[in-house]
């Protein structure tokens, strides 16, 4: 009897063995990369023709570009934590930046993070890069589901030293799992490229997600030498020229990354998602700009289009169809829910604003899974910062970046994407019944928000 249940046992696992493996076989990896303050049309074939970036066209040629896609904050941490989470930045507890110092909480540990999504799914993960989503235990990358970390927890830091570019006193940011760590004089995109690519051999063998949280082009534009001098040879004019080598520098390292993925036989099989975390920045620690947005209004901070509307990519050679565009609107939160779905993963017991972006990518006839979408961003509890859009007509009050006497006598922009991108007039007046309409649905979505 007991020979007998040996050889049934063992014809079993002749079978099933087998199909399993193949299931593990199959499971695509996942590269997330998110850059840092760039604009829209800052990608050649987004419309930056000044611009060289042949990695990030061909990832576009390979898979889907997206022409209306945005972030669901105009500023870096709560960009970040609504990537992370699917949710809306004031949902996933983090409305504002994170501190940049060392010892402060920022999104709560509680949040159920794409990391652990993953992890809990078998998937071996990274985060690599840029945090600057809370600088405690709990709320660093570790402590959110990455198996590995490597990178910086602040807003920013010279790319040399990887001292904190601004706001002293002047301290060091870099960490490998949650330890201080020194790699003095290096070139931070250098070694992000090394920790990626080291991490991607290491786990050639098991399905793998990393977070690429690349710092470019964000201040401090510390491009390399030969993409400098090759925008002064083109005659670009500053701070676009510094901007654009910056620019041109991240495209080569993640086409280092790609050709990685490539040489280990793993790039047909692995979803590469790129997007940036907002607009281009206008501040004065980066000269004053250097990004573009084609034509659309504000930047970095701002509700205006400028400030939200952010280039965006998926490719995966296996199963998405190449060279597509798609207009539908969609946004960072739907990264989450779409990844999952993708991956077979089941999604959590818990709300989540992100949809699914699955059905738009098999159909470009789809139609969007947001009817209405929100930001809220700066100002004050009294006259908080904000803006909604259904359809093609948008709703901002008090919107960074506008004079007081293009507003309406309660502060309201109200503008029809459709008929005019750069939002460029205010139809508030014209249109009281639509303002009092989407203004009534901002009520609603503030008052439901923070319930989890």
């Amino acid at each position: 009897m007991k020979t007998i249940s040996f050889f049934l046992l063992g014809l079993l696992c002749f079978f099933v063995t087998p199909c399993l493996y193949a299931q593990s076989e199959g499971r695509p990896n996942v590269i997330v990369i998110y850059s840092d303050d760039q604009g829209w049309t800052d990608i050649n074939s987004f419309g930056g023709k000044d611009l060289y970036t042949p990695v990030l066209d061909s990832l576009g040629a390979d898979g889907i570009r997206f022409t209306q896609f945005y972030a669901a904050a105009p500023v870096c941490s709560p960009s970040r934590a609504s990537l992370l989470t699917g949710r809306y930045p004031q949902r996933a507890g983090l409305a504002g930046n994170a501190s940049s110092h060392k010892g402060v909480d920022g999104m709560p540990s509680d949040q159920y993070t794409m990391g652990e999504l993953f992890r809990d799914a078998g998937y071996k993960t990274a985060h690599i890069g840029k945090w600057h989503v809370g600088f405690t235990p709990e709320t660093m990358p570790n402590g959110q589901g990455f198996d590995y970390s490597y990178g910086f927890m602040g807003g920013c830091i010279d790319n040399y030293s990887h001292f904190f570019y601004w706001d002293g006193p002047n301290r060091h940011d870099l960490w490998c799992n949650g330890k201080e760590i020194y790699e003095d004089g290096t070139y931070f995109p250098d070694l992000m490229v090394r920790e990626t690519n080291n991490f991607i051999e290491e786990n050639q063998n098991n399905p793998f997600f990393i977070y690429f949280a690349i710092n470019m082009p964000h201040y401090p534009l510390q491009g390399e030498k030969k993409w400098l001098d090759y925008y002064k040879d083109k005659g670009l004019a500053s701070p676009r020229d510094m901007y654009a080598a910056f620019v041109t520098t991240m495209d080569e390292k993640i086409g280092e990354v790609v050709r990685q993925l490539k040489d280990l036989g793993l790039y047909d099989n692995t979803i590469i998602v790129f997007q940036s975390d907002h607009g281009f920045s206008e501040e004065e620690r980066g000269f004053g700009g250097g990004g573009s947005a084609h034509g659309l209004r504000g930047s970095k901070f701002s509700l205006f289009e400028g400030g939200t509307r952010v280039p965006a990519i998926i490719s995966w050679p296996k199963k998405i169809e190449a060279n597509q565009v798609r207009n539908q609107f969609a946004a960072n939160i739907d990264w989450y829910p779409t990844l999952a779905e993708l991956c077979n993963i089941d999604l959590p017991d818990r709300r989540l604003d992100g949809k699914s972006l699955v059905s738009i990518i098999e159909d470009a006839g789809a139609v969007t899974k947001h009817d209405v979408f929100f930001w809220r961003s700066g100002g004050t509890k009294e006259k908080p910062k904000w803006a909604v859009r259904q359809g093609d007509w948008k709703l901002l009050r008090y919107p960074t970046f506008a004079a007081k006497e293009e507003l309406d006598e309660q502060d309201f922009f109200l503008v029809n994407l459709k008929e005019d991108l750069g939002e460029t007039k205010n139809l508030a007046h014209q249109y009281p019944q639509r303002v009092a309409e989407l203004s009534a649905l901002y009520d609603e979505w503030a008052a439901d928000v923070h319930r989890q």
